[in-house]
């Protein structure tokens, strides 16, 4: 990772997705998390004050260290425990089944392998826990689809490999999940072309026998 990936790109995800409107986005999708819970991009920290009172513990997995040392000052006016656990959401450093509940947002545009990350959540998740996330992604319109493939190669230049055009609620299904709710919506505060979201709630079968 270079100079503009390790100091600039933490910072400019911290102003960018610490807007006031992503705040009622973040509280729906924290809604609901419980007991363990899994992290996946926890960047600055910016879910912090949205844990609901269920929750029992975070493992935190982000590759940023500047990403954490922002997060600092929400770490300290928070009652849960947090612990940065792991770099790298391909490959997450936990056994089977230790996990409640999961968390990403806005994460899945970045990550390389987001298949591959997504298997490794429903691999740490117990039998029946729950992936809540909200991510941007593959917008709905054929218009807003073009401009996202023009541009996506300079959103993933200057925004740390974000893509625009991944299909989330595919990718969630094809990594074993089954999905139990799902919002597909414009944010109305940004752009079309990052403001396709998919907020959802996705459950890790039970391993038959």
């Amino acid at each position: 990772m270079g100079f503009y990936s390790d100091r600039i790109v933490p910072r400019l995800v911290d102003i960018s997705c610490g807007m006031k409107f992503t705040e009622p986005t973040r509280r729906r999708v924290c809604a609901g998390l419980h007991g363990r819970v899994v992290e996946i991009g926890f960047g600055s920290g910016l879910n912090v004050p949205f844990y609901p009172a269920a929750v029992e513990s975070v493992s935190a997995v982000e590759p940023a260290d500047l990403g954490w040392k922002l997060a600092g000052k929400r770490l300290a006016a928070s009652t849960t425990p947090v612990e940065r656990s792991g770099l790298d959401g391909q490959s997450l450093p936990f056994p089977d089944n230790s996990f409640d509940t999961a968390l990403s947002t806005w994460t899945m545009c970045t990550i390389p392998d987001a298949d591959a990350a997504l298997r490794e959540i429903r691999r740490v998740l117990k039998p029946v826990g729950t992936l809540h996330f909200v991510e941007h992604g593959l917008a709905p319109d054929a218009n807003v689809q073009r401009w996202q493939r023009r541009l996506e190669p300079i959103q993933k230049t200057v925004a740390g490999g974000c893509h625009l055009t991944r299909d989330i609620s595919a990718l969630v299904t094809n990594a074993g999940f089954d999905i139990q709710d799902l919002d597909r919506f414009y944010e109305t505060a940004a752009p079309k072309i990052v403001g396709a979201y998919s907020l959802g709630i996705a459950a890790s079968p039970p391993v038959r026998a």
